[in-house]
């Protein structure tokens, strides 16, 4: 297992759309919900992810249900199930999907009122697959966006025509509810609770650690250094990545990236380019300026110190990169953000896909 970059977590302040949490923080418990004739993978994948996180320290995972006992869809049973517990407003709660057959009965197999209650305190509810005709059954999905598997689109916007059911997604979150269109995008779905509560660099770790590309769902901005150019499988690559995004401060030259990568200089810049597409120098770029534009959120942050933490020379050579690449300057950039922050907590908006990238 991986260790987690304390000293990038540091640098980069948490933001209110899910940044790095403390290490100190308590582990958050998770409640999965087993339903009789659930899908085995609905809920080992996701939990698998979750458990893989921090080396399984970062979340505290239980398995519920009405009964000590279910039998899966799959016909295995699953035994000696807590009680369902006490819905508290920092827990988590999956909700794996059952067989079509089940659907036909979920008002006799589901917690209705449990589930209420965990949505009133406003617990987070992540839904797998056909988990979310069980919160359509509860009505958690009035009114609000969700998805389920694509096969099963028309039948859940049919059945419960409130709920606003999205096509083509891999999954969909609306406040503190998410749901996923099938059993692999609730891998997707696990890894983007990850990346809310411990930041992107620790959900690109976790999806290598389970050999998956990290994707993105349709309604979230779709780039970010730490997430992009991921999708291979060099471990010499990666740790070269790592050590980049975990000192983005220092003059990284390509010997010392190669000794890391344990390859020849010359070896590990053809590798590098063949896995990311970019060479060791671009993909350094991107990850100061990344860092940069992070650490642009926070007002008390000058452009000169700034600039010192992300390894340019000086404020002008980070504010010459910036107006090259994102052909605006860094006061205008500043100061669109501070009008989106503004009219979003005036008016209760949910800033546009990108905006907290």
């Amino acid at each position: 297992m991986l260790n987690r970059p304390d000293r990038l977590f540091r640098m980069l302040k948490p933001s209110s759309t899910g940044g790095a949490r403390s290490p100190a923080q308590k582990p958050r418990r998770v409640a999965v919900l087993l339903l009789p004739e659930v899908h085995l993978l609905d809920f080992a994948g996701p939990v698998q992810v979750l458990f893989d996180s921090i080396l399984g320290g970062a979340y505290r995972i239980t398995y519920c249900s009405q009964t000590s006992e279910v039998v899966s869809a799959q016909g295995l049973a699953l035994s000696g199930l807590t009680p369902l517990p006490d819905p508290k407003p920092e827990d988590l709660i999956l909700v794996p999907g059952v067989s079509t057959a089940a659907l036909d009965r979920l008002d006799r197999i589901i917690p209705v009122e449990w589930l209420r209650e965990a949505d009133r305190i406003g617990a987070r509810i992540a839904a797998i697959c056909t988990g979310a005709f069980a919160l359509a059954k509860a009505r958690l999905l009035d009114g609000r966006k969700c998805t389920t598997h694509w096969e099963l689109v028309d039948r859940l916007r049919a059945e419960y025509p409130r709920a606003e059911v999205l096509d083509d997604r891999l999954f969909v979150e609306d406040g503190n509810l998410m749901t996923s269109a099938g059993i692999a995008s609730g891998i997707d779905l696990a890894l983007a609770l990850v990346e809310q509560d411990h930041g992107p660099l620790m959900a690109a770790r976790v999806a290598r650690e389970v050999v998956v590309y990290l994707r993105r769902s349709g309604d979230r901005n779709q780039h970010s250094v730490y997430l992009d150019y991921r999708a291979h499988l060099d471990p010499g690559v990666h740790r070269a990545q790592d050590y980049v995004v975990e000192h983005p401060d220092h003059h990284l030259t390509t010997d010392h990236l190669a000794h890391i990568a344990a390859m020849s200089p010359r070896n590990f810049t053809r590798v590098f380019r063949r896995a990311t597409g970019l060479s060791p120098k671009q993909f350094a770029s991107k990850v100061r300026l990344q860092v940069a534009k992070d650490l642009l959120d926070d007002p008390q942050r000058t452009i000169e110190s700034i600039a010192a933490s992300c390894g340019f020379q000086n404020a002008r050579a980070l504010r010459r990169l910036w107006q090259q690449v994102f052909g605006i300057s860094i006061a205008e950039f500043r100061s669109s953000r501070k009008s989106l922050r503004a009219e979003t907590a005036a008016g209760g908006l949910t800033p546009p896909a990108g905006a907290s990238s």
